[in-house]
């Protein structure tokens, strides 16, 4: 538009130095433009992988229950930044996991339901691919830190799928350690020195670890799993506490603590994203919050005005229902919510679907639904129910079997009989009696039975 003005109302000669001039600091700045973004493609900010299928960020909370999360109810702990993921991305309001860690954990890598690969607490089974497979079998590198807790050290870290790793409880064998202050990590097959732990935070540790590994591939994909060791016991300050620096690692736990560690996992939290943000790779990484089972007991807070206890090792609600956010902004709306079932074991074929993996025939018996339609806003037919075979074999001997399914308004116990309304009695406390069922809750009841009897080795 300048030149056709110029061409109408000036004579010749202006016209030609005019265009001449345009030309010239045409060309210059282009110079410019180009030099500008040769040296910013070397920066943090533009490095963009090299395809389009997502990274993936797995944080898994130890001992955090759904009732343990500020925008969930909790009015006791300060929990900003996983609020802020439920606000960004897709909060789930109705994930499930069993009552203790150790089978929760094997569900939640493997797809799988505890009677086909779970034996004994702290081992997993190698003979059960995990997530992490299916992500390096699409091309991804891979990488876990933080609480391990399936023992067989370096080789079995490898066999499970991943090509890196920082962590702490890796061998069964001994004690494991101390993973707060003063922490015993393992790493390249070894044990760090104390003198270079001494002093270090844990899951300080596990965070730089993580974020390196992300930062060394961000030019490609990349797959992370982080259960962070926070919050479980023994509870004590964290860095952030003036009493951290005089803290003695073998002080006894206190309870009094654990808000400043629901804090200081949170802050973990906020860490990672932040990142990802910086370096330009959180719009098209999938990043996932969940906790592994209920808050424990002896943990007091205030949840939707009344004041409860954590419910850790029970097999109701307060010890199975666990926070689930997940963020992707490049298909997840901000804002969105998500009432459908998921359980533990529907994490394997999510990843399958998330990094384009067909789970049919080589990972053997797969249990989960994928819930990765829900992410990207495909047609999606949610689970009507959900189950847990829990024998949890632990070291202090309980190898009691149980067995349950159940909707977001009914449950039944398979050993037991008892069928229960979990909306309105969500503590279990008044089985429903058969003569006062309705005829439609007797053939709900009936086809529980009938799935769980379907559910059994061979």
């Amino acid at each position: 538009m300048i030149i056709m003005y110029f061409r109408r109302h000036q004579t010749p000669a202006v016209f030609l130095t005019l265009l001449f001039t345009l030309l010239v600091f045409a060309a210059c700045n282009k110079a410019n433009i180009l030099s500008s973004l040769s040296k910013t493609e070397s920066s943090d900010a533009m490095l963009i992988p090299a395809s389009n299928k997502p990274n993936i960020v797995i944080i898994l909370g130890d001992d955090i229950g759904y009732d343990a999360i500020a925008i969930n109810g909790n009015q006791s702990f300060e929990t900003p930044n996983i609020d802020r993921m439920a606000n960004d991305g897709m909060n789930f309001t109705q994930c499930y996991g069993s009552p203790l860690c150790s089978p929760s954990r094997t569900a939640f890598v493997s797809g799988k339901y505890n009677f086909r690969n779970y034996n004994e607490w702290g081992v997993y089974d190698l003979s059960s691919k995990t997530f992490a497979n299916l992500a390096k079998d699409a091309g991804y590198a891979t990488f876990v830190a933080g609480k391990w807790q399936f023992d067989g050290g370096d080789s079995a870290v490898h066999t499970m799928g991943f090509d890196d790793y920082s962590l702490w409880d890796a061998i069964k064998a001994g004690a494991p350690g101390r993973h707060y202050k003063d922490p015993k990590i393992y790493e390249n097959g070894a044990f760090l020195s104390s003198a270079k732990t001494d002093g270090q935070y844990g899951d300080d540790i596990f965070t730089r670890r993580a974020l390196r590994f992300i930062k060394q591939n961000r030019n490609k994909q990349f797959f992370v799993f982080f259960p962070i060791t926070l919050c479980h016991d023994p509870y004590s300050p964290t860095p952030d506490d003036p009493a951290f620096a005089g803290w003695n690692s073998r002080n006894p736990s206190d309870v009094s603590w654990f808000p400043s560690m629901m804090k200081y996992m949170d802050k973990k939290v906020g860490e990672i994203m932040d990142s990802l943000k910086t370096w330009n790779l959180y719009n098209n990484t999938i990043v996932m919050f969940a906790g592994d089972n209920g808050t424990p007991h002896g943990i007091w807070y205030k949840y939707n005005g009344v004041l409860r206890e954590g419910g850790k090792s029970l097999t109701s609600e307060r010890g199975t229902h666990v926070p689930l956010m997940v963020t992707w902004p490049a298909k997840i709306a901000a804002g969105s919510v998500s009432r459908n079932l998921v359980e533990f074991q529907d994490f394997f074929p999510t990843v399958a679907d998330a990094v384009g993996v067909s789970i049919m025939g080589q990972y053997g018996t797969m249990d989960g639904t994928s819930f990765y339609p829900q992410l990207t806003g495909a047609s999606y037919k949610p689970r009507d129910w959900v189950f847990n075979h829990y024998q949890p074999n632990t070291n202090k001997g309980n190898d009691q079997l149980r067995r349950w399914i159940n909707d977001t308004t009914y449950k039944l116990y398979d050993s037991t009989d008892k069928f229960y309304n979990i909306y309105l009695d969500p503590e279990e406390e008044h089985p429903i009696k058969r003569s006062q069922m309705t005829d439609a809750e007797k053939s709900l009841k009936q086809r529980f039975s009938d799935i769980m009897d379907s559910l059994k080795l061979p």
